[in-house]
């Protein structure tokens, strides 16, 4: 049998192994997890529910197994790693406690003996494919609310980190309350997410690349069965001349380095007022050459690797692109040499023009664009010069300002100033090349189910 290895990016060494999915296995669980679908349907969304606070806990229980796994599996921080796993269930606890609630049916006509209902069902089995981005995270929202709305589920996690998926496995496994069939997983790379799409599902549930969510949405038009599809992003923020510079820099920071820049909804281009330009590149160029670089087991360690060393490569051929296009590094630019592993080091790029790979690509690595910008009508065109939809910023005191360019952007979600678009009864999905359908809160939950009309007279 064909294994598929996880290899550290922080250090090249091999973390453990798994076996690749075979086509009669994946056939299998398929099989199973429509045997299984009715039962777990008819128990009801309180009884599953109560079987899903006992799984939560048994994941809090291996809590620290998984935070060690997706810093070995993927180079993600030891610090970003204890917060994801704290927001992850946050989130878990929300679908549960919020579940019913959305899922509730909804009156649409009421009068005499008339009434009418919107029933929200189940649509039956689902494939989940994820990315490694956010090992955990990915689990907790496409499998959870699945669950919740009483679908059946088959999971794939990424390739460059099969063992969280497999600890994951385990521990539903060794739980042993769940009707078999409602839960298991498949291993593999591209192929197997291939021959599990290609069978009798009844939805697929995807988080990736654009250029794979556009295959599995061909896929699911010939099926005719529904795709809830997140992709990639190119999310601008935009900076006027009237912020506090020292208060911004951090935040563009975090809201581009975080995960080694390896997040769908991360700024991956700063657009900036041409009065605070020069200001905000030597201040945000300044603040990124302090940044603890180093092994992403180390609490002290603020940027670790990139998750494998095919997406170091990727990133090379993007900057290097845009360098001999005529772009010019502040500061970074190069593999980090200290380090044997997946290391490029914090990259700022300026005179950067649209016909560009860091432009006009999703850069998913530590490397930020820096452009600027005269009125409110280019910061707009350029903010839209994107294939993508997901998200943007915008920073500006004049709050009328900002709302007006708010309207204007064509995203998913716009963050002005402080504010968050992460919150759990948030939908959460993009324009474009970004996505189709949502996840997260009622909207997130409908968009599972089957919609039935019962009508009373």
């Amino acid at each position: 049998m064909q294994t598929l290895q996880s290899i550290n990016p922080a250090n090249n060494r091999l973390v453990g192994e798994v076996s690749i999915s075979p086509e009669k296995e994946i056939i299998e669980k398929v099989k199973c997890a429509h045997s299984a679908k009715q039962k777990w349907k008819s128990l009801g969304i309180h009884t599953r529910i109560e079987m899903l606070r006992q799984l939560m806990g048994a994941l809090k229980a291996r809590e620290q197994e998984i935070i060690l796994l997706t810093i070995r599996e993927m180079g993600k921080t030891l610090t970003e790693t204890k917060n994801d796993m704290t927001w992850d269930f946050d989130y878990f606890q929300e679908f549960l406690d919020h579940g019913p609630q959305y899922l509730e049916d909804e009156i649409t006509v009421q009068k005499g003996k008339i009434l009418h209902r919107i029933v929200y069902e189940a649509r039956g089995v689902v494939a989940c494919i994820v990315p490694w981005n956010f090992p955990f995270a990915n689990f907790v929202w496409s499998v959870i609310p699945n669950l919740i709305v009483g679908n059946t589920v088959i999971f794939k996690h990424s390739e460059e980190c099969p063992l969280v998926g497999k600890l994951i496995e385990d521990i539903v496994t060794e739980l042993n309350i769940f009707p078999p069939g409602v839960f298991s997983e498949v291993y593999g790379g591209a192929e197997v997410g291939q021959v599990l799409v290609s069978q009798n599902i009844d939805m697929i549930w995807f988080t990736g690349s654009s250029v794979v969510g556009r295959k599995l949405f061909d896929i699911a038009g010939k099926k005719q069965i529904k795709a809830v599809l997140e992709m990639g992003g190119s999310n601008p923020a935009i900076i006027f001349d009237d912020v506090d510079i020292d208060s911004i820099v951090p935040k563009i920071y975090r809201g581009r380095f975080t995960n080694c820049g390896q997040v769908c909804d991360a700024i991956k281009r700063l657009i900036v007022h041409e009065k605070v330009y020069d200001e905000v590149v030597e201040k945000l160029t300044h603040y990124t050459r302090h940044i603890k670089i180093g092994d992403p087991e180390q609490i002290e360690t603020e940027l670790g690797p990139l998750a494998a060393m095919r997406q170091l490569q990727l990133i090379e051929s993007q900057i290097n692109a845009s360098i001999q296009a005529g772009a010019k590094i502040m500061i970074g630019g190069s593999r980090v040499q200290d380090f044997s592993g997946a290391y490029y080091a914090p990259t700022i790029l300026v005179d950067v023009d649209n016909t560009m790979r860091v432009w006009k690509e999703e850069v998913f690595g530590p490397v930020l664009p820096i452009v600027p910008f005269a009125t409110e009508e280019e910061a707009i065109r350029l903010a839209n010069d994107t294939i993508y939809g997901l998200g943007a910023v915008v920073h500006s005191i004049d709050t009328k300002r900002a709302k007006r360019i708010a309207i204007c952007l064509e995203a998913g979600f716009v963050d002005i100033n402080d504010g968050n678009h992460w919150a759990q009864c948030n939908p959460f999905g993009g324009y474009k090349l970004s996505g189709m359908g949502c996840e997260h809160g009622r909207h997130g939950f409908h968009e599972l189910c089957q919609f039935k009309v019962i009508a009373e007279g």
